[in-house]
């Protein structure tokens, strides 16, 4: 795959498509740990985790970042970062499941902005250790290495009324963002993982540190990790390189006349294409090409993802 790893040049930018919540209150940290994919233990002032609501059945509602609330360090108080356009939705299905359980949750959005920092120099321009998570708070603004993967650099949350710059960054866009995750084969939320119908797995969200398999029940957890321990996949999400004009995000990709998967999200001759690990392999062994309407495919595999034994999935 092309190398889009430092010595680019360090970019920062701001990620609209973000929205922020926060939890509060004695319960927090027990409601969490019971209802999400990692382990709420290892969020700490200077350890973010990334991690997943999923339904009962174990597939994908929800992805976030989970760290602890800039001015306020303690065991209680807990920020989400999430998809913006979906802030809504989480706070519902995260009251419902909140009961009796005494916390508080509030949407903040409005009040903070998220960016993304990336490229070459980013972790000292920043003051971050490299390590996965790794978090800082700097009054109320918090900067924490990207928990998924060291590639993608840090992400700052900060308020809405401080404007964000480091020395030596060029400031870039969303897009330019967007097609660096893309050359990274990193998954966006909801655009590239239809809700209540994919696996976290098929997303290779265990290979970027969303699920711990050691924390004990959660929502979803008994498939998850029967898929896990079984290699129960059938499909992955793949980066791709596209020769031709972007077909639309839902374009199916074809094996000559047989279904070999579904386009995501893309730009720039870049895409995600949830993918048919059989069709693959017989794509890459006959020479036969992929196709999303008269566009070639061209899957890749980045150095982060995993394959393990395969069967039906369930």
């Amino acid at each position: 795959m092309p190398n889009v790893a430092p010595p680019f040049s360090l970019r920062i930018t701001p990620l609209p498509n973000r929205g922020l919540i926060s939890l509060d209150g004695p319960d927090t940290r027990n409601f969490l740990q019971n209802l999400v994919s990692n382990d709420i233990r290892k969020v700490a002032a200077h350890r973010a985790i990334y991690a997943l609501l999923l339904t009962p059945q174990g597939k994908f509602m929800h992805d976030f970042f989970i760290l602890e609330q800039p001015d306020e360090q303690t065991d209680t108080s807990i920020l989400v970062e999430c998809e913006r356009s979906r802030v809504e939705d989480l706070v519902r299905r995260l009251t419902l499941y909140r009961l009796r359980a005494d916390v508080v949750i509030k949407d903040l959005t409005e009040h903070y902005h998220v960016y993304a920092a990336f490229g070459s120099g980013v972790f000292t321009a920043l003051g971050l250790e490299s390590s996965l998570g790794f978090a800082k708070t700097s009054g109320r603004t918090l900067s924490f290495v990207d928990p998924r993967l060291s590639e993608l650099g840090a992400r700052v949350i900060a308020p809405a009324d401080q404007k964000i710059s480091f020395s030596g960054a060029e400031t870039a866009s969303s897009s330019d963002y967007d097609m660096f995750r893309l050359a990274l084969g990193i998954p966006d939320g909801s655009r590239d993982m239809e809700t209540e119908r994919t696996f976290p797995l098929e997303a290779g969200l265990e290979d970027l540190n969303a699920i711990d398999y050691g924390k004990g029940c959660y929502v979803g957890q008994e498939l998850t990790a029967r898929t896990h321990y079984r290699g129960t996949l059938r499909k992955r999400l793949f980066p791709v390189a596209v020769q031709g004009p972007l077909p639309e995000s839902g374009t199916d990709v074809m094996l000559g006349d047989r279904l070999a998967g579904e386009l995501r999200s893309g730009q720039d001759g870049r895409a995600l294409a949830l993918l048919r690990l059989e069709q693959v392999e017989e794509s890459q062994r006959t020479g036969i090409p992929l196709k999303a309407g008269s566009v070639l495919l061209t899957p890749e595999t980045p150095n982060w993802m995993r394959f393990r034994d395969k069967a039906e999935s369930p």
